[in-house]
């Protein structure tokens, strides 16, 4: 959308839309019928683009050999766990982790980057490195519930095996402390 000389960019869902704008002193307003769809810091100099990468990640999932050569997401400095999430996953899903990792991404469209950021942070601290357990972690992260991880999910996990605890095992500890 350009407004006053400066390209301002607009979720692509909105592409080929007629759109309003108001331009205020700090920032540019842009609406589809009567919804907001951007906020973006007002830029006083000629002929710059304005992006926010968040628009643009739709597009990126279904072009996803362009994610590391997309003009929009090659400034936006991410926390260093995004980093280390991306190459988890491609690591182990190839294509498929890459196309997961802009799924990570595009939970920016529902939640704020410091909840997905704790998310990922967790998610790599448990080892659960999928878009399913990240967002699992970022939805408990804001309902402030413990996380329950459906381990059949990843079965690149190790695999700990629990048993069920026999009275007869209890009676026999009781007996070892009594003594």
């Amino acid at each position: 959308m350009r407004y006053d000389t400066n390209d301002y960019s607009v979720p692509v869902a909105y592409g080929h839309q007629d759109v309003w704008i108001r331009g205020y002193v700090d920032e540019v307003v842009i609406g589809c019928r009567g919804e907001v769809i951007a906020r973006h810091p007002r830029c006083y100099d000629r002929e710059d683009m304005i992006f926010d990468p968040v628009h643009y990640l739709p597009l990126i999932e279904r072009k996803i050999n362009a994610l590391d050569q997309a003009a929009p997401l090659a400034e936006w400095d991410l926390p260093e766990e995004f980093q280390t999430l991306r190459r988890l996953m491609e690591g182990r899903m190839l294509k498929m982790g890459r196309r997961e990792y802009v799924q990570v991404l595009r939970l920016l469209e529902t939640f704020e980057m410091d909840d997905l950021h704790a998310a990922v942070k967790k998610a790599l601290k448990l080892g659960a490195v999928g878009f399913d357990a990240v967002k699992h972690l970022v939805l408990c992260q804001v309902d402030k519930r413990p996380p329950r991880l459906d381990l059949d999910v990843y079965p690149y996990l190790p695999r700990a095996n629990v048993e069920t605890t026999r009275a007869a095992s209890y009676m026999a500890l009781m007996s070892e402390a009594a003594e």
